[in-house]
């Protein structure tokens, strides 16, 4: 292949100091390398949290809100600023039971962007066995929908989710519940609602989503019979669970679910401020390294092409004499950085892959994780070699415009 003079002067120059022409790459190689594999932690990790924060949170929550009572109509019937009014704020007596559940239901089916829709009727109950009671709460669900928007099979370990269809009286425990009360399936198991109503179960299943505070509390059963045992009629729904299609566009959709029902949409971002939070703390933390590290591949670039120019500058002095514009001199150290860069960052993405898929193996066992979750991503490939190659050439523009700014009178006389 045959290049520019330019060109052939900055491979020339390369080679002859291979050295430090492989430092300066190995510089570039590590920060991509990690780089790459940084970001794969981190967008890995944040990927498995929120998959396990839609365990049992849906993308939205459709409810009834307990509201607080204003003086918005009596500020307007009086409509004059001077007069004061004294008032006493108190929550207005309503039910937490949703109205036409099943006509909303049947509106929001017809929105394209929602991927998963069901109903919920939760009670706080009282569980028996023998002599231990246990406080935790019921969920009344379909429980093949349930299936389909949050794995409940994938979190069962014993009995089948099926059979609470086709059992009578039938439930699902959570595993801290069934180890509590020694209950296996095939068991009975007493429940108590708020209201007095007492009924014999018979546990079908167990599941275990490794979230204490839900395998320690939380049943699921047919939501026919919650509804008989918190001494509700059929259309009674505490809740609708809705599932997206793009979960990041919650925030949006939940606004206008808002909107056209008039009950309280709260969408999962809001559900889990605490876990958004720590996704951009762990980013500052990341970038932050990652960009110091390629800072310090930068200065090496710099330290070792200004060591260049100061070894070449009679060489430099004789191109310029030659007819070699400052121009010309630029782009033969710039184009030197360049090639730095593109040589470290093509060794740094084999590495990083290499590193991150070798971590991926790492296995870890602790509840559902069972090994480190790490993501291959592949703009972040782009961006670490794109980010790699801008390092180095800012890294190499100021000693190229230093080169070009030689007197070839000067250096040649001295």
């Amino acid at each position: 292949m045959k290049f520019n003079v330019n060109t052939e002067i900055a491979l020339t120059y390369l080679t002859s100091r291979k050295k430090q022409t492989l430092v300066a790459a190995a510089g570039v190689m590590f920060g991509i390398s990690m780089f790459i594999f940084m970001q794969s932690l981190m967008k890995g990790t944040n990927d498995y949290f929120e998959k396990m924060s839609f365990t049992n949170t849906p993308h939205i929550r459709l409810f009834s809100e307990n509201k607080v009572a204003d003086n918005h109509m009596l500020r307007t019937f009086l409509n004059d600023a001077s007069e004061k009014i004294l008032v006493n704020p108190k929550q207005l007596k309503q039910s937490q039971g949703l109205t036409n559940p099943y006509g909303i239901i049947a509106q929001l089916r017809r929105n394209k962007e929602i991927s998963g829709i069901t109903p919920q009727v939760t009670g706080n109950v009282i569980y028996t066995s023998g002599s231990v009671e246990l406080p935790g709460n019921i969920a009344g669900v379909d429980i093949e929908e349930e299936n389909l928007m949050f794995d409940v099979q994938g979190n069962m370990v014993a009995g089948s989710l099926h059979d609470l269809n086709r059992v009578q009286n039938s439930i699902l425990l959570g595993k801290g519940i069934a180890d509590k009360l020694s209950l296996h399936v095939g068991d009975n198991i007493t429940v108590r609602a708020g209201n007095g109503n007492l009924v014999i179960m018979r546990v079908v299943g167990i599941f275990a989503t490794t979230v204490r505070s839900v395998d320690d509390t939380k049943s699921y059963a047919n939501i026919a019979r919650v509804q008989s045992i918190i001494g509700k009629d059929r259309s009674y729904v505490t809740e609708i669970k809705i599932n997206l299609k793009d979960y990041n566009r919650a925030n949006i959709v939940a606004r206008e679910i808002e909107t056209i029902t008039g009950y309280k949409a709260e969408d999962w971002i809001k559900a889990n401020e605490q876990l958004k939070a720590g996704f951009k703390v762990r980013a500052v933390i990341l970038n932050s390294v990652i960009g110091v590290i390629l800072l310090v591949a930068g200065f090496g670039i710099y330290n070792i092409l200004n060591m260049t120019i100061y070894e070449k500058i009679k060489e430099i002095a004789i191109l310029k004499a030659q007819g070699f514009s400052g121009r010309a001199v630029t782009s033969i150290f710039l184009q030197q950085a360049v090639f730095i860069g593109i040589l470290g960052g093509i060794v740094g993405l084999t590495l990083g892959f290499s590193l991150t898929y070798m971590v991926s193996r790492i296995y870890i066992g602790a509840g559902s994780l069972k090994y480190l979750p790490m993501s291959f991503y592949i703009p972040h490939y782009v961006e670490a070699l794109m980010f790699g190659i801008l390092t180095t050439i800012a890294a190499g523009y100021f000693p190229a415009r230093k080169a070009s700014k030689v007197d070839p009178v000067t250096i040649i006389r001295g």
